[in-house]
């Protein structure tokens, strides 16, 4: 799913995800990347933004509403975490 930057009036999807999840496994999981290593080095390269801000951990935990952008050759990926804790 190809969206635009967050500042732009395309919307953003949203991914609902249960409990924490880290960086590298929402990349894949919202298709912002295709696989793990390229979730790896798209992070380590600065081409990956958390809430505006460049993040270079694919560790870090992300939190409900974080946007993540993707600066993709062919333009800028992005998606939302919906996160719901588990009852």
């Amino acid at each position: 799913m190809t969206t635009t930057r967050s500042g732009s009036d395309a919307p953003v999807p949203t991914f609902t995800v249960t409990g924490e999840i880290r960086l590298g496994q929402f990349l894949k999981l919202a298709g912002l990347v295709e696989d793990g290593a390229t979730a790896r080095i798209a992070v380590q390269s600065g081409d990956v933004l958390v809430n505006g801000e460049i993040e270079q951990r694919r560790g870090h935990h992300l939190s409900d509403g974080d946007l993540v952008e993707v600066d993709a050759p062919f333009g800028v990926l992005a998606a939302r975490v919906r996160a719901v804790t588990r009852s």
